[in-house]
């Protein structure tokens, strides 16, 4: 299945799958009879998300509570055939395999198999989890590819329908909760030679563009105890920021320069701007908070010291999403009767459960990926671990099943 979605891709040379795009809606349409024939009622929302039913099944407890399950299938460019795909084929295999082995249900089931996650094509990301969450940003809709596209009308095209954005969002007492089976896309696992882990949280991310200014000189006439060198100043801070990010290991911090710019850009001038990114995320919100203080400290030393000054502009934040205790505890008692190690671990990549959190409680199952390697055509897991995070997924919702029936209580 993994194999066959990886053949719809807008690119001849890779597996490249955006947003909206051609090969995204061949995909959800490849989705969607998958879904079918594993017997759910399916259709498509308003913003492209895929939506395949299950009906409860234990008498006098149907009511209007779902449990939802869900991934995306969007890519990167060049991606690999893993990272959210395999989220949404585990959720359509478990699904089928709750009906075929007449498992009761007290609620229903959702499968979402949601498009803009990684945030490739507009500058947006989240779109479609966001408005099944109703945390939709309406402006979003107005937001432009790199051919000048507009998300509305690529959602016109795709057969969506971006006057109904409000209709795709759930009814917070609809919601029982979200899960999601994801590869860990990191070496974690791998490293303790364990197939799967329970999430804890989806790190925060804090994102900011910096810019140092100092002053252009000639490279041969400027003696180095009088340069204003914004660059030499920059690779300071970058030092700091690796220094930093190292002391928070505790919290599973890390911190990331991913872009660098320096002007005026010639070889014999002294660097006089630089501009540069810093990426930070942890797996809970205080220490990252506490490390951007200090940071934003040890900047402002090093360009006084320096003779330059420094400006941070924070363009993205994401506060840290916990992934509820109960589901935790579905999945680790999933992995316990599997004979798995319970294995609690934070994911430093975003996912839709970011603004899934904004409707309901989150809960996370990662599958061991080799070499740890994501977003990249190597990526990889194996058959058999793929296969118990399949089954995991099955005994986490059975867990939730029986504790709805004994207890009379969906929440």
């Amino acid at each position: 299945m993994l194999a066959e979605l990886a053949a719809f891709s807008d690119s001849d040379a890779n597996l490249t799958r955006l947003y909206l795009s051609p090969a995204h809606r061949a995909a959800a349409d490849r989705v969607a009879e998958w879904m079918r024939e594993a017997g759910l009622d399916v259709g498509f929302d308003a913003l492209g998300t895929v939506r395949g039913r299950l009906k409860p099944t234990a008498a006098g407890r149907a009511g209007n509570r779902r449990l939802l399950i869900g991934s995306h299938i969007d890519t990167v460019v060049d991606a690999g055939r893993y990272d959210g795909m395999l989220g949404v084929v585990a959720g359509i295999l478990a699904a089928e395999e709750l009906r075929s082995r007449s498992i009761d249900l007290p609620f229903g089931i959702d499968l979402l198999a949601f498009g803009d996650e990684e945030g490739v094509r507009f500058p947006t990301t989240l779109v479609s989890s966001s408005a099944v969450a109703g945390c939709l940003v309406p402006s979003d809709l107005d937001a432009r590819d790199a051919d000048g596209v507009s998300l509305r009308d690529a959602l016109q095209a795709f057969g969506g329908d971006p006057q109904a954005a409000a209709s795709t969002a759930y009814a917070r007492d609809e919601a029982l909760a979200y899960l999601e089976v994801h590869i860990e896309q990191g070496p974690v696992l791998e490293a303790e030679g364990l197939p799967l882990g329970i999430v804890t949280s989806i790190a925060g991310q804090s994102r900011f563009s910096i810019t140092v200014t100092g002053e252009a000189g000639h490279a041969g006439t400027v003696p180095m105890t009088l340069r204003r060198d914004a660059l030499a100043a920059s690779a300071e801070m970058m030092l700091a920021i690796e220094d930093v990010a190292r002391a928070g290991g505790a919290h599973q911090m890390v911190a990331t320069v991913g872009r660098l710019a320096a002007k005026p850009g010639a070889v014999n001038v002294i660097p006089a701007d630089v501009t540069f990114t810093l990426d930070i995320r942890a797996d809970a919100d205080a220490p990252r908070l506490a490390a951007i203080a200090e940071l934003d400290a040890r900047f402002r030393a090093i360009a006084g010291r320096r003779g330059v000054s420094v400006a941070m502009e924070k363009f993205y934040e994401s506060p840290t999403t916990p992934c509820a205790p109960r589901l935790q505890e579905a999945f680790a008692g999933a992995a316990r009767d599997l004979g798995l190690a319970d294995r609690r671990l934070a994911s430093g990549a975003g996912h839709d459960g970011h603004a899934m959190h904004h409707l309901t409680d989150v809960g996370m199952l990662f599958v061991r990926c080799r070499g740890g390697i994501s977003h990249n055509p190597a990526e990889h897991a194996t058959i058999d671990d793929m296969g118990l995070a399949v089954e995991a997924l099955i005994k986490a919702v059975e867990r939730l099943a029986a504790d709805a029936a004994s207890s009379g209580d969906l929440t």
